[in-house]
């Protein structure tokens, strides 16, 4: 039985492993073109717009595009912080005090 887990933990182990290392080690052996450099840039933006939207569009499960949706609203606060102080430590300090002031107030 002990053996069996232990086979599980290295197959899943080389599951989660080579899907990252076989590019990087395939990659970079060429010189990518400056096209497929910069679209590789937008890749994080889209990844983290496409998990935030509905969590701040449709928290309920539901669209709530109004002054009801407290994730909304604290959304809105923390861009104009995050565009005005470019300082990720503020932007999330006051995301989370404004989440807990429309949650108490509500």
């Amino acid at each position: 039985m002990e053996q069996k887990i232990l086979l599980i933990i290295i197959g899943m182990s080389l599951v989660t492993y080579l899907p990252r290392a076989l590019p990087l080690v395939v990659l970079s052996k060429f010189e990518l073109p400056p096209l497929f450099r910069r679209w590789l840039q937008f890749i994080p933006v889209a990844v983290l717009s496409a998990l935030l939207a509905p969590a701040i569009f449709m928290p309920q499960g539901r669209l709530a595009i109004s002054l009801d949706n407290n994730t909304l609203i604290a959304s809105i606060l923390c861009f104009a912080v995050a565009i005005k102080s470019k300082n990720i430590f503020w932007t999330i300090i006051i995301g989370i005090l404004a989440m807990f002031a429309l949650q108490t107030l509500r």
